[in-house]
């Protein structure tokens, strides 16, 4: 009688599954042969899906607690989930008719019952689908589905400007003049269409693979009319504190131009004008915003036009500000052509990476493959690592590691011996040999502590022993990704 209710079970998830478009009749069938003579509950058969990758460990945890809902919104299946905020989150996502990666918004289910804030998110979304510009990242549909509201975007492979700024800490000024470039031009589209952006800050602007910063999130956008429409709608703290403080009409596109300023600085510098803080009373004081000091206490070497527009730009009353966009591009552009004339384009030292190269290492985020079979620790590598700007894929068997790396390697692989066995040891050094490029990280049981000796440590691979916390796994990852990009660095030298 248990072995049919847990057969009943079964059937009733892979028929779920398979309905909802998550897994296809063909793979399921595939998986449940495989099964027949086996356990038969559903935990067994989200292991078996994981482990041949037709499902995520983020959709196999939710399938664990039960949650349905949500997993496939209209066309698009939702793979990982890629950002939270305070009212929704976002999903990296795969098109169910061409399998192509979009990005899905989400309403929190908190907020779905709030008619005002319901309205905001789809005004952002409708706002949105009216831009079709380069540096504005594309909306494509809108839609409600069993109360959950959502709607489907470009995706953009590559962190935010902040994930960057973190990483290279700053810019040549050339670098940050074009990125500069690239946001005004968004802005500059976005105002020719009635629209001020609103909330103006690193996190919003995303940067391609291909080296284009996009503006994302406009749902504090401002209509520039008459009618008094976005009138009551909700301003991001430091935009009413500037305006009210200032006199600044609503809306008034020259706000958005002191917080492409505040980019610049940062992108110029390494560092935020102000310090970031969630204290509202701090963020409420005018002086935050009046009182930056000078960027030459930071950088006091730069030329002194990158300086004079980077004033201008945040220049506390607006009557002294730029007037457009496209007064700041116009300066902007005039002084990048001054700089490359001059000669004075940073140029990258010998010992260091180019900046192409540092560029596609941080926009492109570094590939981690991990070799583990317990399904809370691929949960929990995924998330920490993915938390920190890595692309992390997770397979549970040796030989599809090694097939994987032999097809389409990763930037890092890290093997959990005291998960997968002894095998992990012929593996990493299988591995370094399979591909001059790869990077590897082999972390061994305490048990096996003896078997370090007997392994060659090179600059592109670190071998560590259990205990270990994870963010010192990261940070042999980091090392054997620095000395792998170094490498790469020195072979183009040549």
């Amino acid at each position: 009688m248990i072995f049919f209710n847990k057969k009943s079970q079964k059937k009733k998830l892979s028929v779920e599954l398979v309905s909802m478009r998550l897994v296809s009749q063909q793979d399921m069938d595939s998986c449940l042969q495989e099964l027949q003579e086996k356990s038969t509950d559903d935990d067994q058969l989200i292991r078996l899906l994981e482990r041949k990758n037709l499902i995520t460990s983020f959709q196999a945890g939710r399938l664990k607690t039960n949650e349905f809902d949500g997993l496939v919104l209209g066309d698009n299946k939702l793979m990982y989930q890629n950002a939270s905020g305070s009212f929704a989150r976002v999903y990296r996502a795969a098109s169910l008719h061409d399998g192509r990666m979009v990005g899905v918004k989400v309403l929190r289910q908190r907020w779905a019952q709030d008619p005002e804030t319901v309205k905001m998110f789809h005004r952002e979304a409708e706002v949105c689908k009216q831009f079709q510009h380069k540096n504005i990242v594309s909306i494509y549909d809108v839609g409600v589905q069993d109360d959950t509201h959502y709607f489907t975007m470009e995706f953009v492979e590559g962190g935010n400007l902040r994930d960057f700024i973190t990483i290279r800490k700053k810019l040549s000024p050339i670098e940050a003049i074009n990125y500069t470039v690239d946001i005004c031009e968004g802005l500059e589209y976005a105002n020719r269409l009635g629209y001020t952006h609103r909330d103006m800050k690193p996190t919003n602007v995303l940067m391609s693979i291909q080296g284009v910063a996009k503006l994302i999130d406009f749902g504090l956008a401002g209509e520039d009319d008459a009618s008094g429409a976005g009138e009551a709608h909700q301003r991001a703290v430091e935009y009413g504190t500037l305006e009210k403080s200032t006199g600044a009409p609503r809306n008034d596109p020259r706000s958005d131009l002191y917080f492409v300023g505040t980019i610049f600085y940062e992108l110029l510098s390494g560092k935020p004008p102000f310090p970031r803080t969630k204290d509202i009373e701090e963020r409420k004081r005018p002086s935050r915003y009046s009182q930056v000091p000078p960027i030459t206490t930071l950088e006091p070497d730069l030329p002194t036009p990158i300086v004079n527009v980077l004033e201008k730009l945040m220049a506390y009353q607006p009557v002294q500000r730029y007037q457009s966009a496209t007064e700041a591009i116009q300066d902007l552009l005039e002084v990048r052509a001054q700089l490359g004339e001059a000669g004075t384009a940073d140029k990258p030292a010998e010992s260091k990476p180019s900046a192409e190269q540092e560029l596609k290492m941080v926009i492109a985020p570094p590939t981690i493959l991990c070799v583990e079979n317990r399904p809370k620790h691929q949960d929990v590598l995924r998330e920490y690592l993915t938390k920190h700007g890595y692309r992390v894929l997770i397979l549970s068997d040796i030989e599809r590691a090694l097939n994987r790396i032999k097809e389409n390697a990763p930037d890092c692989v890290v093997f959990m011996e005291d998960s997968i066995g002894a095998g992990a040891l012929e593996a990493f050094n299988n591995s370094l040999a399979m591909d001059a490029d790869l990077a590897a990280v082999l972390v061994l049981s305490e048990k096996n502590a003896s078997a370090k000796k007997a392994l060659q440590k090179t600059d592109r691979s670190r071998i560590l022993v259990q205990p270990i916390k994870i963010r010192n796994l990261r940070a042999k990852i980091q090392k054997v990704l620095q000395h792998q990009l170094n490498d790469s660095a020195e072979l183009t030298a040549h």
